[in-house]
């Protein structure tokens, strides 16, 4: 039987088969005969570490090194903020000075590793790495399953839990991992990589990724999924921890994003780890003087972290030996999207070894490539790549080969290279492509983009060439990478009739308006304004409105909801803000920090006057920005027209309303700002109220066309039929129970539903987890016609879902899905009519007013109709009197408690009839009541009595010493610590020191045995923090 000692010996023997040397703890602990630790308080191995930088850095003098070890181990008490130090000195290495031969004073570097040599390198898995740590003042003990080294630095902590336990599920492992980094908090300064596993599934995540962004590791290698056929905890250690892989990884593929007081780690994932590699290897080819100049296209879909991609890949092509050096430009279509990623690579800055340059203008654009012998990494949009005026070419910069040109959403428009005649002058014009080429004429050219380039644009294929990565959405959702979205048509109809062909309208207009600012745009797109005017008729508007109120407060009953609404220009964005206005007066706020609605567009001084409160210079947009990301704040919609719907990133987003005409690329990039992972988001949702259908077949014809996998969106009636399907597995599992008239009945039905429940094999977990994917679902589908007919159901199950868990769970936090979604499923106010279900009443016994454990309410109890949920309800009731009435006697509430896990354990195996538990749950709480008086029998006080338990708990002392020995040894504690203890003593290591030492003495005078006397202070000084 696979457990969790034979996954970690697994572990070891795959460390072992990739070339690590494997031990055990016990082996190199400070008491052990070959220690490498002086104390398990230190993390680090002090002698791997001093060696390996002798042989890394054997020209520096040891003074010079043991200087570099020392400002190693000067910590930031902020664990996030000394791994950002680490992770730096370990890249970078660190700053020694030293006087040389002759006496002069030279400053150089220690390295940590050796980059370009693996085998000067000391790598090491060790298993049960025992680490002291502290909390809440105290000395505690943790032991990781197993820490990775690589020359003494713990640079990888994993922890597993039982394969055959499915409480212990890769979840627990995280939970143990956050509380492993506030205990043992010196062991995660070096922390590059923590790992999580079950057995079946694996996750990595970086030292501050919370659940939703410890991600899967699917190959060895990178060309091909390696998890199909090998576990992927083996995959992860083979694939991640491969020598050359991660000395490689950790090098560029690691960085850092400022908050207000500490450090978010970003790494990347599998897939922008061997897309980035990929591309690197094609753009060292591709820009070789007899290369072909096109680097490929990197097509990764929107939500998997492109942009962080393109910061990765800039960082390995500028430390890549075969480039020299080179020159990078990053080109967007937009200035708002130039701004974007620019921050995203200033952030980055530590791994870019520089610091980014943004060219403002034309001229910036000379001053910085005129002629640039070497490096730099230079930000632009294409419009700046345009002739002066009266010129037809634009001047060529430089004829260098090591210059890679980066471009961020590659499609025809921006790039294409074919020439057309001006009607206007008779001259030929070039599209900004061609002016880059002339600018930059040997030049390497890669594509980044978030969807697939459409079949029939031949021109970016001859710029970047073909694909060099591709991640698509299927790939992304089976990786939980980006989260599935969901289709709504709620379509208000408009008069297309009077319009020549809407689709020759909208070509003409991205044609013509490219690359121009969204102001610019309002001017040029005459030929869409019948168009405009129709979708902003004002009563269309209202209409939009009120629906739009309507369905996004009826999602607001089911979960946390914020949505982005896309109208077709600034016009329309001021008139639905006002429409909305009226109906919701509460939502409006003239603070631009304030209010729960606001709108983000272009403008200026000179827009008309009912613009001039929407238009917001960018620090505002900023903090609009954090507002929108912020799950706890107000704001719930932003309005907008072209701005945010590329590159804007906020996880909470799930829904998306559309009235706008949108389509390929422009429609995907659109769509996807509500895909990605947040929290328990099921998908995002996207209500078309223009008519966009047509266009996602066809955007979805073009991504299949490119071998893409996944589909872009779901139609709301799968999402439907997808909550059927959850319906069907509820009712199967009440299947042989009537609830029938659960409209009507659903108090006088609660009972006999539970024990129904509870009655079957594993029945609580099952309907628990039923139920919970039953509300999932339904918050998928809560506004399509046909939910409102399931809505009593569903209301029905969660009724009974809760009423078992609050009968059944002793004062525990509900486990965070539970908390995410209780509260917040539809349920029906028919059901939820202000009364609170007493679950008591609901079995059909008098609730109790002082106390569970009198004779009356227990026969009551054994004669209950409903047995499980007898059994189910007694444990939670005794559980609860266990800690009230031993809240001060540590050692007896272990007692009790262990006795009541064992009973319950017993009925869970069906080792015992149910008749029978509940006979032995009463037995023990009859036990437990009489429990009160036994002090009284021996001559004890409550608190002597909590003492005298605490030392009976050594098996030896109950057989070598008389009962009323151990009665004067509790009293004797008992007045020595009153005597002894001082404010807040058991919070301050000293005078904690002091009272272990007076115990000590007292246990040895009074002759108590000494084999189990180490447990004893223990139990004692645990009873003394109760007690205090």
């Amino acid at each position: 039987m696979v457990n969790e000692d034979h996954l970690e010996t697994e572990c070891m023997e795959w460390f072992d088969s990739i070339g690590y040397q494997i031990l055990h703890g016990s082996k190199i602990d400070p008491t052990s005969a070959s220690p490498e630790r002086d104390s398990l308080s230190e993390v680090m191995l002090l002698g791997r570490l001093r060696k390996a930088i002798e042989d890394i850095n054997s020209g520096i003098p040891e003074s010079a090194r043991e200087d570099a070890i020392t400002k190693l181990r000067q910590y930031h008490a902020n664990t996030a903020v000394a791994n950002k130090t680490f992770h730096r000195q370990l890249i970078e290495g660190i700053q020694v000075e030293y006087h040389n031969d002759k006496g002069e004073l030279v400053g150089d570097r220690v390295y940590l590793i050796d980059f370009k040599n693996k085998y000067n390198n000391d790598w090491l898995a060790v298993q049960q790495y025992s680490v002291d740590g502290v909390t809440h003042g105290e000395k505690d003990n943790r032991r990781p399953d197993i820490v990775v080294f690589i020359n003494g630095l713990p640079i990888s902590v994993i922890e597993l839990k039982n394969p055959k336990d499915e409480d212990a599920d890769v979840w627990a492992a995280y939970n143990q991992l956050q509380t492993y980094k506030n205990t043992i908090k010196d062991l995660f300064v070096c922390n590059e990589a923590m790992i999580i596993s079950d057995g079946t599934v694996a996750r990595i995540g970086s030292l501050t990724a919370d659940r939703e962004r410890f991600m899967h590791w699917r190959t060895i290698d990178g060309s091909k999924d390696d998890t199909e056929t090998m576990l992927e905890l083996e995959v992860m250690i083979r694939g991640f921890f491969d020598k050359d892989l991660l000395l490689d990884y950790l090098q560029f593929f690691v960085t850092y994003e400022a908050t207000k007081d500490s450090f978010i780690k970003k790494q990347a994932g599998y897939h922008q780890f061997h897309g980035v590699r990929d591309a690197v290897v094609n753009t060292v080819k591709a820009t070789r003087p007899d290369g072909d100049q096109r680097c490929g296209v990197f097509w990764h879909t929107q939500g998997s972290g492109k942009s962080l991609s393109m910061v990765y890949y800039s960082a390995k092509l500028m430390a890549t030996p075969e480039l020299e050096n080179p020159t990078i430009v990053i080109v967007t279509d937009r200035n708002d999207l130039d701004d974007q990623l620019f921050e995203t690579f200033l952030a980055s800055e530590d791994l870019l070894r520089q610091k980014p340059i943004q060219c403002m203008d034309r001229d910036d654009i000379h001053l910085h490539l005129n002629n640039k012998p070497a490096g730099g990494i230079f930000f632009t949009t294409m419009q700046k790549f345009q002739p002066k005026k009266g010129e037809t070419e634009f001047k060529a910069l430089s004829n260098r080969h090591n210059i890679i040109v980066g471009a961020d959403e590659a499609h025809r428009s921006q790039y294409g290279m074919k020439a057309r005649v001006d009607q206007k002058t008779g001259q030929m014009k070039y599209g900004y492509a061609h002016h880059l080429r002339t600018a930059l004429p040997n030049a390497g050219f890669i594509g980044f983009t978030g969807t697939p380039i459409e079949t029939e644009d031949k021109d970016t294929q001859h710029v970047f060439g073909s694909y060099v990565s591709i991640y698509d959405i299927e790939q992304a959702q089976k990786d939980e990478a980006t989260k599935p979205l969901y289709y709504e048509s709620r379509l208000i109809k408009i008069d297309l009739s009077s319009l020549v062909n809407e689709e020759d309208i909208e070509d003409e207009v991205y044609d013509a308006t490219d690359g121009y600012d969204e102001f610019d745009q309002s001017r040029l797109k005459s030929k869409n304004a019948a168009l405009e005017a129709l979708v902003t008729e004002d009563k269309r508007i209202e209409t939009l409105a009120t629906d739009f109120i309507q369905h996004f407060e009826k999602r607001e009953e089911v979960m946390l909801s914020k949505a982005m609404m896309v109208c077709i220009s600034r016009e329309a964005c001021v008139k639905v803000y006002d429409a909305i206005r009226k109906l919701r007066p509460d939502w409006h706020d003239e603070d631009p920090q304030k209010g729960s609605m606001k709108v983000i567009m272009t403008g200026s001084s000179s827009d008309k006057q009912s613009f001039q409160e929407h238009i917001h210079k960018k620090p505002i947009q900023r903090k609009i920005a954090e507002r929108v990301r912020d799950p706890d704040s107000d704001l719930k919609l932003i309005i907008v027209c072209d701005m945010w719907l590329t590159g804007f990133d906020a996880p909470c987003l799930n829904t998306m309303y559309i009235d706008k005409p949108l389509k390929g690329h422009n429609l995907m990039q659109s769509i996807a700002r509500v895909n990605r992972v947040f929290r328990d988001k099921e998908g995002g949702l996207i209500v078309d109220y223009l008519g966009i259908a047509e266009d996602l077949k066809n955007a979805l014809a073009n991504y299949t066309a490119n071998d893409g996998k996944g589909r872009p969106t779901v139609d709301i009636d799968e999402a439907m039929s997808v909550f059927k399907t959850k319906l069907d597995v509820c009712r199967s599992i009440m299947h042989g129970f009537d609830y029938s008239d659960f409209e009507k009945s659903t108090l006088k039905l609660l009972a006999g539903a539970m024990n129904h429940v509870l009655k079957g094999d594993d029945g609580k977990k099952r309907f628990d987890r039923a139920v919970l994917a039953l509300s999932k679902a339904f918050s998928l589908c809560s506004t399509h016609d046909e939910a409102n007919d399931y809505k009593e159901e569903v209301a029905f199950f969660e009724t009974v879902r809760a009423a078992i868990k609050k009968s059944t769970m002793a004062k525990k936090k509900l486990d965070a899905d539970t908390v995410q979604h209780a509260l917040r499923q539809v349920v029906s106010k028919a059901i939820v009519t202000g009364e609170v279900v007493d679950v008591f009443k609901s079995a059909g016994l008098n609730k109790p007013e002082i106390s569970i454990l009198d004779d009356q309410f227990l026969d009551d109890v054994k004669k209950m109709e409903h047995k499980n949920l007898a059994v189910e309800m007694l444990q939670k009731l005794i559980e609860d009197e266990i800690r009230v009435r031993t809240a001060k006697n540590a050692a007896s509430q272990r007692s009790f408690m262990d006795m009541l896990s064992a009973s319950v354990a017993k009925y869970k195996n069906k080792a015992v009839h149910t008749s029978q538990v509940i006979e032995e749950l009463i037995r023990l709480a009859k036990e437990l009541r009489e429990s009160a008086d036994r002090g009284e029998e021996i001559g004890l006080t409550k608190e002597e009595l909590a003492f005298y338990d605490a030392l009976l708990e050594n098996e030896t002392a109950k057989e070598a010493m008389k009962d009323e020995d151990i009665v004067l040894i509790a009293k004797a504690l008992v007045q020595e610590i009153r005597s002894s203890s001082q404010p807040d003593w058991e919070k301050r290591p000293n005078l904690r020191s002091k009272m272990r030492r007076n115990i000590k003495k007292i246990l040895k005078r009074t002759g108590y045995p000494p084999d189990q006397q180490a447990e004893a202070v223990e139990a004692i000084l645990r009873q003394a923090e109760v007690m205090a």
